[in-house]
């Protein structure tokens, strides 16, 4: 004789329906474990409790199977890859930062402005750069 069939709804009782959850979660853990013997199958499984404490069985590692089921789907881009691009453009972000802040104390320099910290062989470079601006600006004016 076999068990009666279980109307799918949820259950009103909150301590019924954790005591179910408890039962159900651990024997949806087993049977994962048992597919992945049995059949020699790539498992992964992750369950969220109400609660939001998360439970997870996985045959491989988890993130080589989460990683396949990525590419499966045609989502190429593994999180590696997503942490190697994020290193990647937050390396240019500080660059471009530096590149700002060089250009931007070069301006001043031009206007006259912060030139007690350059040395003589700056300031002399920064003359040759004004006095050759000034002549362009010269020959476009005639």
């Amino acid at each position: 004789m076999g068990r009666g069939k279980v109307e799918l709804k949820r259950i009103e009782n909150p301590t019924n329906r954790q005591v179910t959850f408890s039962k159900r979660r651990n024997g949806l853990l087993k049977k994962a474990f048992e597919l992945s013997v049995l059949c020699d199958a790539e498992v992964a499984l992750i369950i969220f409790s109400p609660s939001g404490k998360a439970y997870q069985f996985s045959s491989h590692e988890i993130k080589r199977t989460i990683t396949r089921y990525k590419i499966e789907l045609g989502i190429a881009k593994t999180d590696e890859q997503g942490i190697t691009s994020m290193e990647v453009w937050r390396n240019e972000i500080e660059e471009l930062s530096r590149t700002i802040e060089a250009l931007e104390a070069r301006e001043k320099h031009f206007a006259g402005e912060n030139l007690s910290g350059l040395g003589m062989k700056e300031l002399k470079q920064l003359e040759r750069q004004l006095r050759v601006g000034v002549e362009r600006i010269r020959s476009k004016k005639v």
